[in-house]
């Protein structure tokens, strides 16, 4: 017999490393502290089974409602692994979460977090949740706990996913949605940071396969390289979207994700009524344009995998727009009146994209 089969396994030699795990927890304590709110402060702390929040700050609400949202960053880790850089990923998975949280007009509470790994790098790890600490700032929320998985042999030593999941709270009747949206109103549209977190299935088999484009390549429009354009992180609109609903009345958000501009929009019309969003309003980043040419790929198809240049959506009654627009204005979001609600016809559906893009 070898020396392998005489000698008593273990979890180490099956691959899995608890001493790099326990050190990649100590290494990401100094982001995840960053996070706090004061609903968490001195409970516990990481590395316990379970985060905790103070649900008594609810005492404040009437009729509390929490919303709840779970949701990953897809094949973009595969850009972050490719180029090497992990820290900002996590933005990426944050505005994922808590960006369809704040659509109910919710404000974002807490977040955990799952990274699954092949073999878990402490710094690697420690640079992602550095990520995920980051984009809980921004969306104002606490980052609370997580999981850090390692599995050998079913993914390769540098293959990592990252999933997680929010909770908010909004008082029932501040609930945004579809029933408040009434025929007149005008839909804000927010830009895009670019691709943000959908579509790269797309993306990476245009430009990859079919177009041999390289990571390290620059490319003039962007005036920087291919994988820094396509690892620009996700915009976070949570406080910003927070921000509009104290100083206008907001009757709906729409988070653009997978699935383009018009269904996500969809989502939030009622029956009856029809969105119409102009592309004459704005033009699309110019990496919207590179995927189009490399692959050849049709408007439709583009509008219905990407978000082309709009992250966010907001339906505020007509007289609301100025002032929407200027809160939006004074938060550093470019935003502009896209389109209008309408009476539905006969042959129209809950959305739709009308007219050619800006040059």
């Amino acid at each position: 017999m070898s020396e392998t089969e005489t000698t008593g396994a273990s979890y180490a030699a099956a691959g899995v490393d608890i001493e790099a795990g326990d050190r990649a927890v100590e290494l990401m304590k100094e982001w995840v502290k960053k996070t706090q709110r004061p609903e968490v402060a001195g409970l516990g702390g990481l590395g316990g089974f379970a985060g905790l929040f103070d649900a008594s700050a609810f005492l404040r609400y009437e009729r509390p409602l929490l919303a709840s949202a779970t949701d990953g960053v897809g094949t973009k880790v595969d850009i972050a692994r490719r180029m090497g850089v992990y820290d900002t990923i996590g933005h990426d998975l944050v505005a994922m979460v808590m960006d369809d949280i704040v659509v109910c007009g919710a404000e974002p509470l807490f977040m955990t977090d799952y990274i699954c790994v092949g073999k878990v790098h402490p710094e690697r790890v420690a640079a992602i949740v550095k990520g995920i600490a980051e984009g809980c700032v921004l969306a104002g929320c606490a980052l609370v706990g997580g999981e850090t998985a390692e599995h050998p042999g079913l993914l390769g030593p540098d293959d990592f996913d990252v999933a997680g999941a929010g909770t908010g709270v909004v008082e029932a009747d501040r609930l945004l949605g579809a029933d408040r949206i009434r025929t007149g109103d005008v839909v804000i549209a927010m830009e895009s940071s670019g691709l943000h977190s959908n579509g790269y299935s797309l993306v990476r088999h245009v430009l990859f396969d079919r177009a041999g484009m390289r990571l390290d390549q620059q490319v003039e429009e962007f005036g920087r390289t291919l994988g820094e354009e396509l690892l620009e992180p996700t915009k976070i609109y949570s406080l910003d979207c927070l921000a509009l609903t104290r100083t206008t009345d907001v009757h709906a958000f729409s988070h653009i994700t997978g699935g383009g501009l018009a269904a996500n929009l969809a989502r939030v019309i009622p029956d009856g009524l029809h969105a119409t969003v102009d592309r004459s309003t704005w033009a699309p980043g110019a990496v919207f344009d590179l995927v189009g040419r490399a692959g050849r790929v049709e408007r439709l198809e583009l509008e219905k995998t990407l978000n082309m240049g709009v992250g966010m959506m907001a339906v505020v009654p007509a007289e609301s727009a100025e002032v929407a627009l200027t809160t939006l204005a004074d938060r550093g979001v470019d935003a502009w009146v896209a389109g209008e609600i309408t009476e539905r016809g006969e042959h129209t559906t809950g959305a739709e994209l009308v007219g050619d893009y800006s040059a």
